[in-house]
C-alpha cells in the first residue's frame, strides 16, 4: 500500500499544513521534555512499571517514544514510562455482539523519521494492524506530546482488508522500507489467513455474513508486497501463496506463525513454524526487486536447533549480521526438562547459501510462482553456528541483541518472570546467565524486549498488562575495582571518584580524566593487592598503584577494617606495605589510595580455606574438604557436612569413564520441587545404589557449570540421602553417578521460588477451633511445616503441605479463654527460614439464642435455631445439629440437616428438618445440641425464659412493698445517727485542714550541717553490693586475701582455672558462649545476672577486652531488638549484656560517684530521717505523718506533743575524750515508742559531739530518774496495755507520763533487746500506733474526743506528703543537678564513650528518630546505674535503709526517671499522689536532661587511646582485690552445666577449632583434679 512520506494526497492541503504546524510544535514540547525528564527517570534506582488496562500484545521503541498495544487500543509513553497516553482504540463493527471476542493487534510498525530524506527527519508514522473490523491496518502520524498533556489529535487513514491473521493460533510479521527511487513506502507482510488443518474454515475478518466465504486468492496469500493503495485482491507478482496441501497423502497443513520480518543484503526473511504440527521450524527467503516492483521467492530452510519444533521467538543482530532463534515447545505451565528451550545463533551467510538450486516443492507450505523452476524441488537445512546449541534453559520465552563495547550481549526473558543477561566471548560462547531481574508474581515474560530509545543503559520488561524499565547491569554487586572488570561485564565499569562499580552514566564525567574504566583498559587500572602466606598470626598484604600514573607527593595509602571502620595501617604515598593480623582479615578490608582527587579503593576478602593442603588443617578453620576434588572448601549454610578425614577414599582420575556391570538407575527423588534454598535433605530412590564415592550431578541452564554432591547417606542399594545446595530457579536435570563412571540418565528436579500465600478462605475462626480453612498461594508443597503462631510468638499448631502446591487445608486450633488474641499468624517454614504467609482472625464463639421445634409437619420435624448475628459467616455445611429426648427411660438421638439459613438485622435463623420415626417427643426432655467445628453448645428453649420471666414479675412487687416499709423505719434512725457523725467529722475536717495549711506555709526544716565523715563503702563491698543485689549467697568469697595471695607460690596454680582464664581472652568463643548459654530455656534471668557479675569480676584486671566484649554483645542485642522494638532495648535486664552493662557502669563510675555525687546523696537520706522523726512513725508498720509515698503516710495517728528531755549520759571507757558533752537536751514524742527515743538519743550524741556514743542500740537502757528515784523504761513491762484480741501495745513516753524537762539517764545493761524498725522485731501480738480495728471503735465509745479517730481519712493528710517534699526540695535537686551537669565542662569517660557508641549504632543501622537514641541513653545510664544507686543507699554507705525511707527514696527515684522520658505525661484527677507530687518540676528537669545530653554529644569525641588509657588505670586501681580464680571457676560451673550445647556450637562455628579443643583439656584437666581429690581423701580415710 502506497505510505506518502510528507503527505496523504487524499487529505486537503489546508489538513496537511495544519499537520506540519502541529508536528513542528509538538516536537519541541517533546525534546524539551526529553533533555529534562528522561534523564531524570534514568536515575532512579527502583524500577519503574507502567501498567495498561490489557495483557501486552505489541511493543515497538521509535523516535525516543515507546509505543504498546494492549487490547483494542495502542499507547505511547516516555522513555522514562513516567506516564502514557492513549493513541486509538479500534471499537466494535456496528451490530456486533458484545460478547464477542475484541480486536487483538497483530502488527505495530512505527516508521519515518531520517529515512524519509525529509530535512528535518521529524517525521514519524505508525502503522497498526488489527484482526478487527476486517483485520486491516490503521495509518496515523506520530505527534510529540508534553507529559501529563492531551494527546494530540491526529488524523487516522484505515489501508486495506484481510492483511493479516484472525486465528490465535496464528501470528503475522511484517517491515516497511523506504524506497528512494520510487519515493515511496513499501510493506512486505507475511501471514495465514485460513486454517486448512480442517477444511471449509472461515476466515473472520470479514465484517459481512459469517457464513459468505473469503475468496481463495485473499485466503491463500502468505507474502504480500504493496506500494500503493488498493482495495482488491493482491496481484501474483506481489504475492507468494500457500500451498493448498502438505504431504504426498493430501495431508493439510494447520496456520502458520512467523516469528519477525527483516530485510538484510537485499532479502526479506521471514521465520516461521507451525503452532499446530510438530514439524521444523523454517526461514522463508526472498529477494528484494525494486525494478520490478517484486518479491522473488529465494526458497526456505529448515531450522535445526535441538530438535525443537516450536519458534518461541527470534532478534536479528545487524550489527554481528546474526539471527538468533529462540526455540522449544510452547510454554505451558512448568517445562519439565532443562532442555525445554535452546538458544542458537545462525548467520545470515548461512541461511543464503545454496538457495538458487532449490525450489518450493511437494510438501512444500508455500506454492512456488509461475516462473520458477520446480524441476529440482529440494530443502536445506540450516545448522547454527559451530553446529552447536548456544545455550538450553527450561523456560525461555524472549531474545533481545546487542553489541557493547565490542562483546555480543543477549538478553533473555523467561515463562517465570525472569531476566537473564549472557555476555558472549570472542568464540561466541556463553557464560552463565546472570538473573538481572525477578518478577514477584513469576508472571511470563512478553515475547518481545526493546532497549531504551534514548538511555541504552534501560531494557523494557514487558509481563502480562505491565511494563518495567531495569537497568541492563547489576554493577553494584561487584565490590571491588578488579571483581567489577573481572566480570567482563561490558555495561559495568569502576567509577573512581565514587569508589564503586556503576554503569557509565551513573559516573560523573570529569573531563580530562579517565573516571570511569571500562573492561577494554582490564585491571591494570586497578590498585593491586598483593598477601604473603599467613605467618605466625599475620599476613603481610601490599597495596601499589605504581600503574595509575599517579602523584607520588601528595598520595596516601590507607587499610581499613570495612565494618568496624577501623584504621589498620596508614602510610604516605600510592604504595604500602602493612603487616595485618589474621584476626583483622576476618572481615573485608579496604584499601585506600587517596592522591588529589582521586581515590582509589580495593576491597580485600583474605579466605584462608583454600591455602589448607590436609584435610585436618581444613577442618581445624571450619571449612569443609571437598574429598572428590581433594582441596578445601568454604562450607555452604545448607549442606555443611561433617567429613571424618581417616575415612577419605582416594578417587580415580575424573579424566577416566569407565562402565559399571550394572548401572545405577534413578526412579524417582523427594521432593522432586525444591526451593532456591536447597534441601538439607532429599530421598533418591532407584536401582544399584553401590560403590564408593557416589556424586549427585545437577545440571541446569547449559553454560553454567553442573554442581556434583557427594552422597550424604547410602541407605541401602535403592535408596539414598542427598543435600542439595541452593540454586537458581530453573528446572535442572539430576542423575547419580559413582567417581570415574558414568552418570546414570537423568530425571528433572524443579527449583522454584519460596513458597508465597495470596489468601485463605475463610480468614476468620472461632476460639474454640476446628473449622476448615483453605490457604490459597504457590509453591505451597516445597514447604516444611506450616506454622499457626499466636500474638505471643507461641506455635499453637504444625502440619505440612506436600500434596498440592496452590492450596493446603488445615483445621484450626482452639486457643485458652483467659488468651485474649485476636489475631493468629500463619508462617510457612523452609529450611530453618520462617516466611510470613497472612494473618488469621479469631473472634468469639457463635452465640446461639434458642431453638424452635415443631412436630407436627408429618413425616418431618422440623427445628429452627436463632443465633446472634456476627461476622464469622458460617455456612450450612460447617453446621452440625442433634436433639435428644428420653422415651421410656432411654435417651434417643435425632439429627437434623441444614436446609438453609436466613438472615434479619440483628439474627439469623438456622432452618433444618429430619424425619420423624413416628415417636412422640416429650418437650420437657428434649435437649439440643449444635455443634460447629470444635465448639457445641446446648441451645436453650425459648419457653424457658418466659417461665423465669412470669416468676420474676410475681416476685418483685412484694419484695419493692416489704423494703418500702424496712426502709421508712430505719431510716428516721439512721438520720439521728448520721446528723451526729456529720458534725463530728465537720469539726474535725476543718482543724485538720487549716493545720496542714498553717504547717505547709510556716514550716521550716534545719538541715543536719555536721553529719561527720560521710561512711563510704571501700571499693570491694561497693562493687559485690551492686553486683549482687539479692540476699543470699556468699559474694565474700571473691575477695582477695592478701596474704593468702602473698604466700601462694605460681605452682600451687590451678592449671584449669589458668587455661579456663586464656580461652576466656578468646572473643569468638566468649561471644559465642554467651550467645549459647542465653539460647538455653533453663538458663534463667537469675543465671545470666550471676554470670554477668562472675563475668566481670573474672576480668576485672582487664577492663579494655571487657568492653570490647560489652561492645560486641550490645551491637547482637541491637540486631536481635531492630526487628521489633528498638525503643525497648536494654529496659530490662534478660540478658547477660544489660547486667553487664549495669556493672561496667558501677565500675567506672565508682570515683565520679564517691567525688561528686557522694556527699548530696548522703545529705539527702539523712535530710529524709530527719523530716521522718519530727512526727509519729509507728514502730511496727514503719508508716510515718511525713513522708514522701502515699503508701507509706500514717493517717491513723492521734494528737501528739513534743516532749523536752534532758539526757544524761553515763560515763563509759569509749567516749571518754576531750570536749566530750555527757548532757544533752534531746526533743522526743510523746508517742514514741523507747526504743524510738533510743534512737533520737544516740542520733543528737553523734550530732552534738560528732561521734558515736560507745554502746550500740541493743546494749543502751534508759531509766527516769526523779530525785534517788529511777524507773527503767522498756517498751513492754508489766504496765503494758493488753487489748482484747491479745494484742500489747508498745509502751510509749506518754505511756510513762513523762513531761517536759524531765531527766533522762543512758546506762549499759546486760541483756540485749532488739528494738527499732525491723521485719523481725515484734510479730502480730503487739501494736504501737495503728491500733485493731475493734479496739479503734471502742475508743469511739469510751470518749467523746476518741471518736474523732473514726472520722479520719487518709485524703486529709496528703498535704504531708506535699509539706514534707518542700522540706527536702532543694536537698533533692542538689542531688540531681549533681548528676546531670558537667564538671568543669567535662563529662565523665566512661558516659561519653558509651553515648558516642550509641550515636554510632544508631547512624549506622539508618536511625532517624532522635527518641530512639535518647531511650538508648536513658536506658543505660539513668535507668541501669543511677536510679539502682538512689534506690539503694546502702550499696554506697555503711547505713541501714528502712523500709519507709525506701518508699521516699522509690519517689524520688520515679521523678527522676520521669525527666528522663521523651513522652508527656498526661495526668489527671486520679492520677497516683507519687507522680503527681512532681508533676511541676518535671517539665523543667527535661530540659536540663536535654541540655545535658546536648552537651554530652557536642564534646569532642575521645580517642581510642584515651579511652584505653581510663580503663587500664581502673583495672590497675583494683588489682588483687577480687579473686579471679573464684569467679573462673563459678563461669566453669555454668560450662559444665551446658557442655555438650556448648560443644556442639564450637563444632558449627567457623574458626573454633582451637578453642573447642582448649575446652575439652580443660574438662579433662578438671576431672582429673576431682579425682585426685577423690582418690587422696579415700587414701587418708
Amino acid at each position: 500500500m502506497l505510505l506518502p512520506p510528507k503527505q496523504q494526497p487524499e487529505e486537503p492541503k489546508t489538513l496537511a499544513a495544519a499537520l506540519c504546524m502541529a508536528r513542528a510544535l509538538a516536537l519541541a514540547a517533546w525534546l524539551l521534555w526529553a533533555a529534562s525528564g528522561g534523564s531524570a527517570a534514568a536515575a532512579a534506582a527502583a524500577p519503574t512499571v507502567l501498567s495498561f488496562p490489557a495483557p501486552v500484545s505489541a511493543l515497538a521503541v521509535a523516535g525516543g517514544r515507546v509505543l504498546v498495544a494492549s487490547g483494542p487500543c495502542w499507547y505511547e509513553a516516555p522513555p522514562s514510562l513516567a506516564w502514557k497516553s492513549e493513541g486509538r482504540c479500534q471499537t466494535q463493527a456496528q451490530g456486533e455482539k458484545e460478547e464477542e471476542e475484541e480486536a487483538h493487534n497483530q502488527l505495530l510498525l512505527p516508521f519515518g523519521g531520517e529515512a524519509e530524506g525529509d530535512g528535518d527527519g521529524k517525521g514519524w508514522r505508525l502503522l497498526s494492524c488489527w484482526t478487527k473490523p476486517d483485520c486491516g491496518c490503521i495509518l496515523q502520524e506520530l505527534l510529540p506530546e508534553a507529559p501529563g498533556g492531551s494527546p494530540a489529535a491526529s488524523p487516522s487513514i484505515r489501508f486495506g482488508r484481510e492483511l493479516v491473521s484472525s486465528f490465535s493460533d496464528s501470528r503475522s510479521a511484517g517491515c516497511l522500507y523506504f524506497s528512494p527511487g520510487l519515493s515511496e513506502w513499501l510493506l512486505v507482510l507475511a501471514t495465514s489467513h485460513q486454517s486448512l488443518l480442517r477444511p471449509g474454515s472461515r476466515s473472520r475478518c470479514s465484517e459481512k455474513d459469517k457464513a459468505e466465504e473469503v475468496s481463495e486468492s485473499t485466503a491463500r496469500t502468505a507474502v504480500s508486497l504493496s506500494g500503493r493503495q488498493r482495495e482488491g485482491r493482491v496481484g501474483e507478482e506481489q504475492a507468494l501463496f500457500l500451498a493448498s496441501s502438505a504431504g504426498e497423502g493430501g495431508e493439510q497443513q494447520g496456520p502458520l506463525a512467523f516469528a519477525e520480518a527483516f530485510l538484510a543484503q537485499g532479502h526479506f526473511f521471514f521465520p516461521f513454524w507451525h503452532p499446530n504440527r510438530r514439524l521444523a521450524p523454517k526461514m522463508l527467503v526472498l529477494q528484494r526487486d525494486l525494478a520490478q516492483d517484486q518479491l522473488r521467492p529465494r526458497g526456505q530452510k529448515a531450522l535445526r536447533c535441538l530438535g525443537h519444533a516450536a519458534l518461541r521467538a527470534s532478534h536479528f543482530l545487524r550489527a554481528r549480521l546474526l539471527w538468533i532463534g529462540l526455540f522449544g515447545e510452547e510454554p505451558r505451565g512448568h517445562q519439565g526438562r532443562p532442555e525445554a528451550s535452546a538458544l542458537c545463533l545462525f548467520p545470515l551467510q548461512g541461511l543464503l547459501r545454496r538457495l538458487g538450486g532449490c525450489s518450493f516443492g511437494p510438501g512444500a507450505e508455500f506454492e512456488p510462482p509461475s516462473w520458477m523452476d520446480t524441476a529440482s524441488p529440494c530443502e536445506e537445512i540450516a545448522w547454527p553456528l559451530n553446529n552447536s546449541t548456544l545455550l538450553t534453559h527450561s523456560g525461555l520465552v524472549s531474545v533481545y541483541a546487542t553489541v557493547v563495547l565490542n562483546k555480543t550481549v543477549l538478553f533473555l526473558g523467561t515463562q517465570n518472570g525472569q531476566l537473564l543477561k549472557v555476555i558472549l566471548d570472542d568464540n561466541m560462547k556463553s557464560n552463565c546467565p546472570e538473573i538481572l531481574y525477578e518478577i514477584e508474581d513469576e508472571s511470563p515474560v512478553f515475547h518481545k524486549l526493546e532497549l531504551d530509545p534514548v538511555n541504552e543503559e534501560y531494557i523494557y520488561l514487558p509481563s502480562n498488562n505491565e511494563i518495567r524499565r531495569i537497568q541492563v547491569a547489576n554493577c553494584s554487586k561487584y565490590v571491588s575495582c578488579k571483581e567489577c572488570l573481572s566480570a567482563l561485564d561490558p555495561h559495568c565499569g569502576w567509577c573512581h571518584l565514587k569508589s564503586s562499580c556503576t554503569l557509565k552514566g551513573e559516573c560523573p564525567f570529569l573531563e580530562k580524566s579517565l573516571n570511569w574504566t571500562s573492561i577494554l583498559y582490564g585491571t591494570d587500572k586497578c590498585l593491586k593487592i598483593y598477601t604473603s602466606n599467613p605467618d605466625r598470626g599475620e599476613i603481610s598484604v601490599t597495596a601499589s598503584g605504581d600503574s595509575l600514573a599517579l602523584s607520588e607527593g601528595f598520595s596516601t595509602c590507607t587499610m581499613i577494617n570495612a565494618k568496624t571502620s577501623k584504621v589498620l595501617c596508614k602510610h604516605p604515598g600510592i604504595n604500602c606495605t602493612c603487616q595485618l593480623k589474621t584476626a583483622d582479615l576476618i572481615d573485608k578490608v579496604r584499601v585506600s589510595v587517596v592522591s588529589g582527587s582521586w581515590q582509589l579503593t580495593e576491597m580485600l576478602e583474605f579466605n584462608a580455606c583454600p591455602s589448607q593442603k590436609t584435610c585436618s588443617e581444613c577442618k581445624r578453620l571450619g571449612c569443609s574438604w571437598d574429598a572428590r576434588e581433594n582441596r578445601c572448601v568454604v562450607s555452604t549454610d545448607t549442606c555443611k557436612r561433617k567429613v571424618n578425614c581417616d575415612e577419605i577414599i582416594s578417587t580415580p582420575s575424573r579424566n577416566v569413564t569407565l562402565q559399571r556391570s550394572k548401572p545405577m538407575i534413578i526412579t524417582s527423588i523427594k521432593p522432586a520441587w525444591i526451593s532456591t534454598l536447597g534441601k538439607s535433605e532429599v530421598l533418591v530412590i532407584g536401582e544399584n545404589f553401590t560403590g564408593s564415592n557416589i556424586l549427585m550431578e545437577i545440571s541446569g541452564t547449559s553454560s553454567c557449570k553442573p554442581d556434583e554432591i557427594s552422597v550424604t547417606k547410602v541407605l541401602n542399594h535403592t535408596h539414598m540421602k542427598f543435600c542439595l545446595p541452593p540454586s537458581r530457579k530453573e528446572v535442572k536435570s539430576v542423575c547419580i553417578k559413582e567417581s570415574g563412571f558414568q552418570c546414570s540418565h537423568p530425571v528433572p528436579l524443579h527449583y522454584v521460588s519460596l513458597p508465597k500465600c495470596s489468601e485463605i478462605f475463610p480468614n476468620i475462626t472461632w476460639r474454640s477451633g476446628g473449622r476448615n480453612i483453605i490457604i490459597h498461594g504457590r509453591y505451597l508443597n516445597i514447604t516444611d511445616s506450616v506454622l499457626i503462631v499466636d500474638e505471643m510468638e507461641q506455635t499453637l499448631i504444625h502440619f505440612t503441605c506436600h500434596t498440592n502446591s496452590v492450596e493446603c487445608n488445615f483445621t484450626t486450633p482452639a486457643i485458652k479463654p483467659e488468651k485474649m488474641m485476636k489475631m493468629a499468624a500463619i508462617v510457612l517454614t523452609i529450611e530453618e527460614r520462617h516466611v510470613p504467609c497472612i494473618k488469621l482472625q479469631y473472634d468469639p464463639d457463635p452465640e446461639f439464642i434458642h431453638y424452635e421445634l415443631t412436630t407436627d409437619l408429618e413425616p418431618d420435624l422440623e427445628l429452627k435455631i436463632h443465633k446472634k448475628n456476627d461476622s464469622l459467616n458460617i455456612s450450612r455445611s460447617e453446621i452440625e445439629i442433634f436433639l435428644s429426648h428420653v422415651v421410656n427411660k432411654e435417651l434417643v438421638n435425632i439429627t437434623f440437616t441444614v436446609q438453609n439459613i436466613s438472615n434479619t438485622e440483628d439474627r439469623s435463623i438456622i432452618h433444618s428438618r429430619a424425619k420423624n420415626s413416628g415417636i412422640k417427643i416429650d418437650r420437657s426432655s428434649v435437649k439440643v445440641y449444635v455443634k460447629v467445628g470444635n465448639f457445641v453448645h446446648e441451645v436453650p428453649n425459648e419457653t424457658h425464659g418466659y417461665v423465669y420471666l412470669y416468676i420474676l414479675f410475681l416476685i418483685i412487687p412484694i419484695v419493692i412493698v416489704a423494703a418500702v416499709l424496712v426502709t421508712q423505719r430505719k431510716s428516721k434512725q439512721l438520720n439521728r445517727k448520721l446528723s451526729a457523725h456529720l458534725e463530728l467529722l465537720e469539726c474535725e475536717i476543718r482543724k485538720e485542714i487549716r493545720e496542714g495549711f498553717v504547717e505547709l506555709q510556716m514550716e521550716k526544716l534545719d538541715v543536719v550541717n555536721n553529719f561527720g565523715t560521710i561512711p563510704f563503702l571501700d571499693y570491694k563491698h561497693f562493687v559485690l553490693r551492686t553486683f549482687f543485689p539479692e540476699p543470699g549467697g556468699n559474694p565474700f568469697i571473691f575477695i582477695e586475701d592478701s596474704s593468702a595471695l602473698l604466700s601462694r607460690s605460681p605452682s600451687q596454680k590451678d592449671e584449669s582455672i589458668t587455661e579456663l582464664s586464656k580461652l576466656i581472652c578468646n572473643k569468638k568463643f566468649l561471644v559465642t558462649l554467651i550467645h549459647t548459654l542465653e539460647k538455653q530455656k533453663t538458663f534463667s534471668v537469675r543465671d545470666r545476672c550471676l554470670f554477668a557479675s562472675f563475668l566481670t569480676i573474672a576480668l576485672q584486671t582487664n577492663l579494655v577486652y571487657l568492653t570490647d566484649i560489652l561492645e560486641v554483645l550490645t551491637r547482637d542485642l541491637m540486631d536481635q531488638s531492630s526487628n521489633a522494638q528498638p525503643k525497648l532495648m536494654l529496659r530490662r535486664t534478660e540478658s547477660v549484656v544489660e547486667k553487664l552493662l549495669t556493672n561496667w557502669m558501677s565500675v567506672c563510675l565508682s570515683g565520679f560517684l564517691r567525688e561528686t555525687v557522694g556527699e548530696p546523696f548522703y545529705l539527702l537520706v539523712t535530710t529524709l530521717n530527719q523530716r521522718m522523726i519530727k512526727g509519729p512513725v509507728d514502730v511496727i508498720t514503719c508508716k510515718a505523718l511525713y513522708t514522701l509515698n502515699e503508701d507509706w503516710l500514717l493517717w491513723q495517728v492521734t494528737e501528739f506533743n513534743t516532749v523536752a528531755l534532758n539526757v544524761v549520759f553515763e560515763n563509759i571507757q569509749e567516749n571518754e575524750g576531750e570536749g566530750t558533752t555527757q548532757n544533752i537536751q534531746v526533743n522526743a514524742l510523746d508517742c514514741d515508742t523507747i526504743g524510738q527515743a533510743k534512737e533520737k538519743i544516740l542520733q543528737a550524741f553523734l550530732n552534738k559531739n560528732g561521734a558515736l556514743y560507745g554502746l550500740q542500740l541493743s546494749e543502751m537502757g534508759l531509766a527516769l530518774q526523779s530525785g534517788v528515784y529511777m524507773k527503767e523504761l522498756l517498751d513492754v513491762d508489766s504496765s503494758s496495755v493488753i487489748l482484747e484480741d491479745g494484742i500489747i501495745k508498745l509502751n510509749t513516753i506518754g505511756h510513762y507520763e513523762i513531761s517536759d524537762g524531765a531527766t533522762i539517764k543512758v546506762f549499759k545493761k546486760e541483756e540485749t533487746i532488739i528494738s527499732g524498725c525491723s521485719d523481725e522485731e515484734y510479730s502480730d501480738n503487739y501494736c504501737h500506733l495503728i491500733l485493731p480495728d475493734s479496739e479503734a471503735a471502742k475508743d469511739t465509745q469510751s470518749a467523746k474526743h476518741k471518736g474523732k479517730q473514726k472520722f479520719k481519712v487518709k485524703e486529709m493528710y496528703l498535704t504531708k506528703l506535699l509539706s514534707t517534699k518542700v522540706a527536702v526540695h532543694s536537698v533533692v535537686e542538689k542531688l540531681f543537678r549533681s548528676i546531670w551537669t558537667l564538671p568543669n565542662n567535662k563529662a565523665p569517660i566512661a558516659i561519653k564513650y558509651f553515648f558516642d557508641f550509641l550515636d554510632t549504632q544508631a547512624e549506622n543501622k539508618k536511625i532517624t528518630d532522635p527518641d530512639v537514641v535518647h531511650i538508648w541513653k536513658t536506658n543505660s545510664l539513668p535507668l541501669r546505674f543511677w536510679v539502682n544507686i538512689l534506690k539503694n543507699p546502702q550499696f554506697v554507705f555503711d547505713i541501714k535503709k528502712t523500709p519507709h525511707i525506701d518508699g521516699c527514696l522509690s519517689v524520688i527515684a520515679q521523678a527522676f526517671m520521669d525527666a528522663f522520658s521523651v513522652s508527656e505525661q498526661q495526668l489527671g484527677k486520679e492520677a497516683p499522689t507519687n507522680k503527681l507530687l512532681y508533676a511541676k518540676d518535671i517539665p523543667l528537669y527535661k530540659e536540663e536532661v536535654k541540655a545535658f545530653y546536648k552537651a554530652i554529644k557536642e564534646l569532642p569525641p575521645l580517642s581510642t587511646s584515651e579511652i584505653e588509657d581510663f580503663l587500664t588505670q581502673e583495672s590497675k586501681k583494683h588489682e588483687n582485690e577480687f579473686s579471679e580464680a573464684v569467679a573462673l571457676k563459678k563461669i566453669y560451673q555454668y560450662i559444665a552445666r551446658y557442655f555438650d550445647e556448648i560443644l556442639n556450637k564450637l563444632e558449627k562455628e567457623r574458626g573454633l577449632e582451637e578453642a573447642q579443643q582448649q575446652l575439652l583439656n580443660i574438662k579433662s584437666l578438671v576431672e582429673e583434679k576431682k579425682n585426685c581429690k577423690w582418690i587422696k581423701e579415700c587414701t587418708d580415710s
